[in-house]
């Protein structure tokens, strides 16, 4: 009796956990379809020719920091980065961007021969889906900036949308606004911060396939950002990109630092697995940060002319940073 007890409640348990994971993979993009730009083919970023796309990046905080994007952007395509993520507002928290303020960091970033990441960081750490619902409508207000785009720039709709750790509301939102940009004409790949302020990258296993099909494009890729709850150990860092891979989802580090408020991260390790799967990485950041996390400036200058000992030069002339790994995607002031 006690063995059948013992059987009956490890089958529950492992219902349980089946319960928790989604084992579907998402499709792959068909073979021969033709492309009017960047295009997500399984775990893979692709050129509208079929070549595939390691994101080697920096991230720079656009939005606080206006007047120091000339000389950010050009120092930042000087480390060899083939990408920038730049930090855009709609209004909810700082000054909003307008269509004019986004076109123009696309286009600086496409003169330098870097693809643009663009995000809006007012909903960081929300979990309404109304604010989400929000930084989509901007997006679609502007929709046309994004015409002509497709193949250098990527639409990262929110930063680190989504505080808890939590896949259904994560899903729920996502599953919500995804469909809305497609129907207001943006084509571009969309990027998916992951829940739990974007390191809960294993929320790809129960829900990343169903937001990847809320795509009528199926053209969505995912995003983890590790610090030191993600990127804390050797073992976090896969667990957390595998949960996206092992389903056929593209998925790419969108943000990371050497330490943070929640511990350090194996900066090292992670830039080498990135290289070793082709996975994408961009560093947090290339300079401005205040309130107590001003050790993760990547520069010291803006004009990158001096670069910090422990994080700046181990990114960009590490091993594995950005000059040894980058390769390009876009020439520069290609049309």
């Amino acid at each position: 009796m006690r063995k059948l007890l013992k059987i009956m409640l490890i089958l529950c348990a492992v219902c349980l956990l089946a319960g928790c994971r989604d084992n579907r993979s998402a499709a792959s993009a068909p073979a021969g379809a033709e492309h009017a730009g960047l295009y997500v083919d399984g775990t893979q970023l692709k050129t509208a020719e079929g070549e595939p796309v390691v994101l080697r990046g920096i991230n720079h905080a656009h939005c606080w920091y206006r007047t120091s994007d000339e000389t950010a952007f050009a120092a930042i395509a000087d480390t060899g980065a083939n990408c920038i993520r730049i930090v855009c507002a709609c209004g909810i928290q700082w000054d909003s961007d307008t269509a004019e303020s986004v076109a123009e960091a696309i286009e600086r970033a496409r003169q330098l021969g870097m693809l643009a990441i663009v995000e809006v960081h007012d909903g960081t750490g929300d979990n309404s889906i109304d604010t989400l619902k929000k930084i989509a409508e901007f997006w679609c207000g502007i929709a046309d900036v994004f015409e002509g785009t497709e193949d250098h720039c990527i639409l990262n709709i929110a930063n680190e949308w989504c505080g808890k750790r939590s896949a259904d509301i994560w899903r729920d939102g996502y599953t919500t606004v995804i469909p809305m940009l497609r129907e207001a004409g943006i084509k571009n790949v969309i990027m998916v911060d992951a829940p739990g302020w974007g390191q809960f990258g294993r929320a790809a296993a129960k829900a990343g396939v169903d937001i990847f099909e809320s795509d009528p494009d199926r053209n969505t890729m995912f995003s983890v950002h590790m610090y030191g709850l993600s990127g804390g150990s050797k073992r976090r860092i896969r667990r957390n990109l595998t949960a996206s891979t092992d389903r056929n989802l593209c998925v790419c580090v969108g943000e990371f630092g050497y330490k943070h408020s929640d511990g350090d991260v194996k900066e090292d390790y992670l830039m080498q697995y990135c290289e070793e799967q082709n996975i994408g990485y961009l560093a947090w950041s290339w300079k401005g940060n205040s309130g107590g996390v001003e050790y993760l400036d990547l520069a010291n200058e803006w004009d990158g002319s001096v670069l910090s000992a422990d994080w700046g030069e181990t990114v960009i002339n590490g091993e594995y940073g950005i000059r040894a790994t980058s390769k390009p995607v876009i020439a520069a002031g290609s049309p």
